[in-house]
């Protein structure tokens, strides 16, 4: 007992200690940090087709290294760098019509995608190789099966609504931007913008939503998409604004009209 008690005054005995709590400290958030939803990795094959790809449709705007830079001499419009952006984010553009843009503007508008799927994947898989980034997730996190579409519901409202809309209509934004309506759209896409960040859109990474969030919030755009008005007219799916608007006019204009007709018949 002197001996220990000995040790325990030695001046290593509080360095040790802080390097012991630090060593556990590290091993348990490696065991209970939450895992990003990644699909499986591509083959090097993949790579070298998605590299072709890239240079013969994308590398006039984003550069032969994918670094970014000016579109056009005369403006100021500029592409950016896709070195670190991952798979997820050209999944994503390439994967909804997004990219490559039929000219420079505020922002990119979907429309018919010019690639089929293999051709995305490989394309991913050669700006994945440049730098680490955002996977594509897994199919167990964009079905949105078994997700609870309650919280889900909770968690969109809270960072979503105010820009999507509070039925995923979408909504426009300042210097020509919109938030553009999220009905119909897949669940992969949906959680890819999520960790990606397109346009204006912040990036919801797997620290501030984490991936069984984001299937929460997936299950929940699932729902509404099937049963998107169930408390009758959707009034333009614009919010309250013109729900308040429809009372005030119609439902209080017919009161009033009442109390005058029977003011009317009174006298």
């Amino acid at each position: 007992m002197t001996a220990l008690a000995a040790r325990r005054r030695h001046p290593m005995a509080l360095v040790l200690l802080i390097a012991l709590a630090l060593l556990a400290t590290g091993a348990a958030y490696a065991a209970l940090a939450p895992k990003p939803a990644q699909a499986s990795t591509a083959s090097s094959d993949d790579i070298a087709e998605g590299k072709k790809l890239f240079l013969a449709n994308c590398a006039t705007c984003h550069g032969l290294n994918a670094q970014g830079g000016p579109v056009n001499l005369d403006d100021e419009t500029t592409a950016p760098s896709l070195i670190g952006v991952g798979a997820a984010s050209v999944d994503f553009q390439v994967g909804t019509g997004r990219m490559p843009m039929a000219q420079p503007g505020p922002q990119a508008p979907e429309k018919r995608v010019q690639f089929n799927q293999e051709q995305i994947g490989q394309l991913a898989a050669y700006v994945a190789s440049l730098a680490p980034g955002p996977a594509i997730p897994g199919a167990e996190y964009t079905s949105g099966e078994g997700g609870d579409a309650a919280r889900g519901g909770a968690i969109f409202r809270v960072n979503c609504a105010m820009c999507h809309n509070f039925a995923g209509a979408g909504g426009a934004l300042t210097r020509g931007k919109y938030a553009p309506s999220i009905r119909g759209v897949s669940g992969t896409h949906i959680y890819e913008a999520m960790v990606t960040g397109p346009q204006s859109m912040p990036v919801f990474n797997d620290q501030n939503i984490t991936p069984e969030r984001k299937r929460d919030v997936i299950a929940f755009l699932n729902t509404i998409q099937e049963e998107p008005n169930a408390s009758g007219s959707s009034l333009g799916n614009l919010g309250p604004v013109p729900e308040g608007l429809f009372v005030w006019i119609v439902g209080i204009g017919a009161l009033i009209g009442c109390a005058v007709w029977l003011g009317s018949k009174a006298a």
